[in-house]
């Protein structure tokens, strides 16, 4: 029964795996992707409540005056 020849076979490999390599290097590549999305800029309207429209005061308990 002959032997198996095996010493071709790590060039072998090794020349397939680069050829893969670069083939798939050249196909990502070649691949176009989305641009990433850009910051929207929000305007914030400013609601209007009815109490600032008039003149508030908040009275504090230690504001009070003295008894």
């Amino acid at each position: 029964m002959p032997q198996l020849d095996t010493s071709t076979w790590f060039i072998t490999i090794l020349s397939s795996l680069i050829t893969l390599f670069i083939l798939f290097q050249l196909k990502i590549s070649t691949q176009t992707f989305p641009t990433p999305p850009s910051p929207k800029i929000m305007t914030t309207q400013k609601t209007k409540t009815p109490w600032e429209s008039k003149w508030t005061k908040i009275y504090s308990p230690l504001s009070s005056p003295q008894q």
